[in-house]
């Protein structure tokens, strides 16, 4: 009767547990949903509207904002679904075909951030060691190119899985559709894994060389002279500075007028020099430490999920608990929504277009009136 009586008792706990649980998922998840929708749909809006920001590293921004929006608008309902139903997350409501679907498009939006950024990241590498020829070649149908290139891996590693028997199902612990991460002996999850971890990595390596270039290049180097060339007093040569035509005017020098001076721009090439000058200098780098930080929030929130998924892999019937887990799946649903967040944050180019193409909403000074003085 004891017996009896405390399974009488836990049973409604564990149900009154379960019923807060899913009420604090669901809530977590609309948050995440509705941040994602209104920060990506906003800045993607903003990078269509204002001109002054239709450069390279915008079209992939772009490109990013609106494959978050697609996820949160398509992927998320179905996980509230699953949740908000009869079995509280632990049974798929709707056919096995739309589970496929959700499935291959989660792990379809994963695998595209991750060759986006890589193929980011190599673009920023060139914008700063390279630079002119990063302006010459990164045009929009260059971006054009490398986007539809980052889709179509991103569908060459998610397509596969499509036709193996039970490899995309409905995951009951972590109320969702995806990829099932099973024993390294009993699926080939292995290889997927690897992929992710080595774009992932590989993505580091190259901000990192991008780093030690810069710190590279900041180091002072004496300055080396070259003497300048004479003839009856008219300069010229590498080393010339200008003296020669202000000799030649005050007289000094008779003949011919000085050749042109050799490393001095004339003033029709002005417009088309593209030397890396401090503000174009300034604004790469602010830009780099944006992708950099996209790339590290990225890597920080799907880390967990990741180590759960090799853990499965490398260890047959590892238990994972069931907290953890449930944290580290809505960690990388919240990645959906961080990237508006970080892009304003840390560009002061973004916040400024912002103020200026959406004053209304974001409140301007009222100017005064102009007075004078009796």
């Amino acid at each position: 009767m004891a017996n009896t009586s405390a399974f009488g008792e836990s049973s409604p706990s564990a149900h009154n547990y379960a019923s807060a649980a899913s009420a604090v998922k669901l809530a977590s998840l609309g948050l995440i949903t509705g941040v994602s929708l209104l920060g990506n749909a906003s800045l993607s809006l903003l990078l269509l509207k204002d001109s002054s920001l239709r450069k390279a590293p915008y079209y992939f921004l772009l490109d990013l904002c609106l494959a978050d929006v697609v996820r949160s608008a398509v992927c998320f309902p179905f996980v509230m679904a699953a949740i908000g139903g009869g079995g509280g997350g632990s049974a798929w409501p709707y056919s096995a075909l739309c589970c496929k679907i959700v499935a291959f498009l989660s792990v379809l939006f994963c695998f595209h951030v991750a060759f986006l950024l890589f193929c980011v990241s190599v673009t920023r590498y060139m914008a700063i060691a390279h630079h002119r020829f990063y302006y010459k070649r990164m045009n929009l149908c260059t971006c054009a190119a490398v986007i539809c290139m980052v889709w179509t891996l991103s569908v060459a590693m998610a397509f596969p899985p499509v036709f193996d028997v039970g490899t995309y199902k409905f995951i009951r612990e972590e109320e969702q559709c995806t990829f099932e991460h099973r024993y390294v002996k009993a699926n080939d999850t292995l290889g997927f894994m690897l992929m992710l971890a080595v774009i992932v990595g590989t993505t580091h390596v190259v901000y990192v060389k991008m780093l030690c270039f810069v710190y590279d290049h900041r180091k002072m180097k004496p300055t080396q002279l070259v003497p300048a060339i004479s003839q009856n007093w008219t300069f010229h040569g590498p080393g010339a500075t200008g003296q020669a035509a202000a000799n030649w005017i005050a007289g000094f020098g008779r003949g011919p007028t000085p050749p042109t001076l050799v490393g001095i721009r004339q003033a029709s090439h002005l417009g088309n020099r593209r030397l890396l000058v401090l503000d174009e200098f300034k604004m790469e780098k602010r830009i780099g430490k944006m992708y950099y930080m996209i790339t590290l929030t990225f890597l920080v929130l799907w880390a967990p999920y990741i180590s759960a998924c090799y853990l499965r892999i490398f260890v047959r019937g590892a238990p994972v608990p069931q907290l953890y887990l449930s944290a580290a799946v809505w960690m990388s649903f919240a990645q959906a929504g961080a990237n508006p967040i970080i892009s304003f944050l840390f560009n002061k180019e973004l916040r400024m277009r912002l103020r200026a193409c959406f004053p209304s909403c974001l409140g301007t000074q009222t100017p005064m009136e102009p007075y004078c003085v009796i």
